[in-house]
């Protein structure tokens, strides 16, 4: 932004990043509720539009919305518009964008992190304690299967090198729990005993997530393997959530003394932030995902007697912010990788369709790992386990950096993470069927 600076006035830089910044929320909740509108029609979770909306203004579509790393640019005709406005050049509009670029995705992290609150808000404590072992059944199953199904094969199969064979495999054991929990949420399922067993487990993935990607990390960057940070790592993080369970206990009949001596318009929605802040600081500080931190502070405060107003004061946050984090996932998937046609794609493609039946597979299999005295619908549990989303294209994007991965095996990861990402919602909703009070009949 210094160079910028030195040809084009503050004030031009200001009008620039106002329209950009403007221009992007107006495009992305605009295209987001249109399409959203339509999957409701439809019976389709609404979170499914936005990924559509995602796709259609991204680096697939308009190119209205493009993520600075996917290396594509804005729309000329939109460049040239906001250029003419802000009296400077395209390609200063360009820059600013891509100057500007975090502050939009810092508001979608925003939304996940209340989206995770949200869970951790409505989850039942006592059922997701009694799912725990279910939960982490499921949660290794869900990491191990694919992740060595997925190396074995691109070893044997297609001869891949063993480390990009073992990127791609850790690629494919993480769980988008921010999608889970939104569709689950959206088909009345989040309080059922299969509801809470996935988010359980997806929890856990995060965790096991964390320390699968500590070692590729470590492997890639050539340095010594070391058990005692890991080992370290995993003491965090069981200790953090040990003590996330025991202030669900004992923190409520806090945070209820100060909220009830609080006088000032928005007492509930301040405290509940500062409460959510606080455990995402905690959890990053130690190591951990700030995600997991949100939902440990959804989960601290689902004993209050203010639920109802916290309950009424997130989901708003939830509505707009959640909104640009999954349209955001959209815009970064280039679909241009599933062209056929292209010889530079047929590769790519091939090593796509084993990974993907490789990853739907491995965690609907987990769906079959835990041990229940009820009846379950256990499919119900191996899809919710599927979405990859966000938390794959991290693994993707570190794998690019790092130079490891093949222009086929990027494709490949890529168009695992897409079709796992679209397909569990719409897998879901037709496994569960819509009805007046969110149930659906059990199959063992």
């Amino acid at each position: 932004m210094t160079s910028l600076l030195l040809e084009i006035s503050p004030h031009q830089v200001e009008v620039a990043e106002t329209l950009i910044q403007v221009g992007r929320f107006v495009v992305i909740f605009l295209v987001a509720r249109a399409i959203a509108e339509l999957m409701v029609r439809l019976q389709l979770p609404t979170i499914l539009g936005e990924l559509v909306a995602g796709v259609l203004i991204g680096v697939s579509g308009l190119h209205l919305i493009v993520p600075p790393g996917t290396q594509a640019t804005i729309n000329a005709g939109v460049l040239s518009v906001l250029g003419s406005l802000a009296e400077i050049l395209p390609g200063d509009v360009q820059s600013i964008y891509n100057e500007t670029f975090p502050s939009l995705q810092a508001v979608s992290q925003i939304g996940l992190f209340a989206l995770l609150f949200l869970t951790g808000l409505e989850s039942e404590l006592d059922e997701l304690v009694a799912v725990g072992v279910q939960a982490s059944t499921v949660a290794v199953a869900g990491v191990v299967l694919p992740f060595a199904l997925g190396t074995a094969g691109l070893v044997v199969v297609f001869h891949v090198p063993l480390i990009p064979a073992v990127f791609a495999g850790a690629a494919m054991t993480a769980t988008s729990i921010g999608i889970t929990a939104s569709v689950f949420g959206e088909l009345k399922w989040l309080k059922r005993k299969e509801g809470q067993i996935v988010i359980g487990a997806a929890v856990l993935d995060d965790i096991l997530g964390i320390v699968i990607l500590a070692v590729v990390v470590a492997v890639v960057g050539g340095g010594a393997f070391s058990l005692a940070p890991l080992l370290k790592l995993c003491l965090a993080a069981i200790a953090f959530v040990a003590v996330a369970l025991v202030l669900s206990r004992k923190a409520a009949p806090a945070f209820d003394w100060v909220v009830d001596r609080l006088k000032a318009p928005g007492d509930v929605a301040v405290a509940s932030f500062l409460v959510l802040t606080v455990c995402c600081f905690a959890a990053q500080a130690i190591g951990l995902e700030a995600a997991l931190g949100a939902f440990a502070a959804g989960l601290i405060l689902s004993a209050s007697k203010h639920t109802h107003d916290i309950d009424a004061a997130v989901k708003p946050l939830v509505a707009l912010f959640a909104t640009v984090f999954f349209v955001l996932i959209g815009t970064g998937m280039d679909l241009s990788v599933l062209n056929p046609f292209d010889p530079a794609n047929r590769e790519g493609l091939l090593v796509a369709g084993f990974l993907l039946l490789v990853a739907i597979a491995g965690k609907v299999a987990a769906g079959w790992s835990y041990v229940s005295a009820e009846p379950t619908n256990r499919l119900v549990v191996g899809l919710g386990m599927m979405p990859r989303g966000e938390v794959g294209l991290i693994f993707l994007g570190l794998g690019s950096q790092a130079g490891i991965l093949t222009p086929a095996l990027e494709a490949a990861i890529l168009l695992m993470v897409i079709g796992t990402t679209f397909l569990a919602p719409i897998l879901l909703r037709l496994v569960i069927p819509a009805e007046p009070n969110g149930a659906a009949p059990l199959a063992p």
